[in-house]
Parts: C-alpha cells; sequence; structure tokens
C-alpha cells in the first residue's frame, strides 16, 4: 500500500510543472524557498492563488484578463477589420511592443504537436470561429510561430479559412527558422508583418 507523499516531496512535484523545471531544479527551488525565501514563498502562494480566482478567458480574443474584456479588445479605436492570430499572451504583449499592428489578437493559448499528442483540441478552434462569427473582420494574419508545431498549426488554420471570404496571411520568414515569436526583437517582428505573405486573397 503506497502511501502519500511527505511535504518536502509534494513540494518538489508541484515545482517541476513549470517549464524546463526538471527533479534537481524543483529540488533546488524548494530548498531556497524553505531555507532562504519563507517570507517570498508565502507572497508566491498568495499571488498565485488570487490569480486562479481573478484571471480568466478574455470573451473574444482568449487572452488572460481579469474582466469580460481584455484591454486592447475594449478599445474602440482598433482596428476590427484586421485580426492577428498568435499563441501565447506573451506574442501579443511582444506585438505591441513592437508596434506593428493596430488590430484585434485571437490566442490560440495551444499549438498542435502531434508528437506529444497535442492535436487540434489542443488548440481554440471553436472559440476562434465563434469569435469570427461575431466580428467585422476582413483579413487574418496567421502569426504562429516558426518551429514544426507552429508550421502544422498554420497550416490547420490556413485549410480552415480556405473556402471563407477572408484576405489571409502568415508572418513573413523573416523570424529566424525554428524562432518564437516571444523571443524575436521588436524590429525583426515588426519586418516580418509588413512583409507577410499572403496564403489566401
Amino acid at each position: 500500500m503506497s502511501k502519500n507523499p511527505d511535504a518536502f516531496t509534494r513540494l518538489i512535484n508541484a515545482l517541476k510543472i513549470l517549464p524546463n523545471v526538471g527533479p534537481k531544479s524543483a529540488q533546488r527551488m524548494a530548498y531556497q524557498l524553505l531555507q532562504y525565501r519563507r517570507e517570498e514563498a508565502q507572497e508566491l502562494v498568495d499571488a498565485l492563488q488570487n490569480a486562479l480566482k481573478q484571471i480568466h478567458h478574455c470573451r473574444l480574443c482568449n487572452t488572460f484578463c481579469e474582466n469580460e474584456l481584455c484591454d486592447i479588445c475594449a478599445d474602440s479605436s482598433r482596428d476590427g477589420k484586421r485580426l492577428m492570430i498568435v499563441h501565447m499572451p506573451a506574442d501579443v504583449s511582444n506585438m505591441e511592443t513592437a508596434n506593428c499592428h493596430d488590430g484585434l489578437y485571437f490566442v490560440l493559448m495551444g499549438q498542435v504537436n502531434p508528437a506529444q499528442g497535442m492535436d487540434i483540441s489542443a488548440i481554440a478552434l471553436d472559440k476562434l470561429v465563434e469569435r469570427l462569427q461575431q466580428s467585422d473582420v476582413e483579413e487574418i494574419i496567421i502569426a504562429t510561430n516558426f518551429t514544426a508545431e507552429g508550421d502544422a498549426t498554420a497550416y490547420i488554420l490556413a485549410e480552415l479559412f480556405k473556402t471563407l471570404p477572408y484576405k489571409v496571411s502568415r508572418l513573413s520568414r523573416g523570424i529566424p527558422l525554428g524562432g518564437e515569436l516571444e523571443y524575436v526583437d521588436a524590429g525583426t517582428l515588426a519586418q516580418a508583418v509588413y512583409e507577410r505573405r499572403m496564403v489566401k486573397e
């Protein structure tokens, strides 16, 4: 009969859910938090609990926000005819820093990755379709990462839009092959938007 893990092991297992954190890194973090950072650890617990209660998905673009609509979707000065589809909220932030897109966004909150068993159910396609049905969008910009997963996701999106009445483009390959939008500098990102190629007229 297996017993429940002790408190320290449970903490290590919880820390391992963070990106790029393996068992050894999680163990080091646990030691640091318990030995030297107990007050900060409590603040982390409080912040996480508060975020879980307060933060949800924007009704229109699917990013994280505390209100029904995020600040961008609630901004009436944005160009509602152009919709950029990105992978994660960090991509929206990076695009806004590059100041190269004055339209709206839709955040997929995932990408297709068959190797990890992530098919189209990993991206919010149903919510995207619903979003388009309730909008005046004329142009769609596919801004997924230039990785195998990003390319697969872009292909699925392009197929979805093939018979629909939208002008569809994808970011230019000015972004390095294998590059992720979150780590691309603002100048390169802006150039990729300006030189995006048409997928469907």
